[in-house]
């Protein structure tokens, strides 16, 4: 039985040679490719300064949509979807739209960020720019 040849490249990388001799799935082996795995799964936690752990949520594959992100971590928290105002895959994008929600890989971090007026007290109030002390009535009046 004569061993499988493999080819270097002058990059370092290898590739096999010969016929293509992968075995059949073990039962027992989770290291599945992403693209055969039914479920998405991402880390999920609500922004907050005093609390900074994450939960796992599962999500299917065949059915990623902004709506089943938003309904399956609001379940998993325990929060109404209507409390949620947005949605921020750390560090700092958010996520707007089912193809922003299909781009998502496994384990990566996801943060639902509360209405201020939301009932939950893990929110912080954040003022608006008409109550900075900062903000310039004339100049958002001007048109350019």
């Amino acid at each position: 039985m004569a061993e499988p040849q493999l080819d270097m490249k002058p990059s370092g990388e290898y590739k096999q040679g010969g016929s293509n001799q992968q075995s059949p799935t073990d039962p027992d082996d989770n290291t599945k490719p992403d693209d055969t795995c039914p479920e998405l799964v991402l880390k999920v936690r609500i922004q907050s300064h005093k609390e900074n752990d994450f939960i796992e949520v599962e999500l299917d594959r065949q059915e990623l949509s902004y709506q089943n992100l938003l309904q399956a971590s609001c379940y998993e928290l325990g929060i109404n979807p209507e409390q949620v105002e947005k949605i921020r895959k750390l560090p700092n994008t958010l996520l707007r739209k089912d193809k922003d929600i299909l781009r998502l890989q496994d384990f990566q971090e996801v943060e639902l960020i509360l209405m201020k007026n939301g009932s939950s007290a893990l929110t912080e109030y954040t003022p608006s720019l008409l109550e900075k002390p900062c903000y310039n009535s004339n100049a958002a009046k001007m048109t350019y």
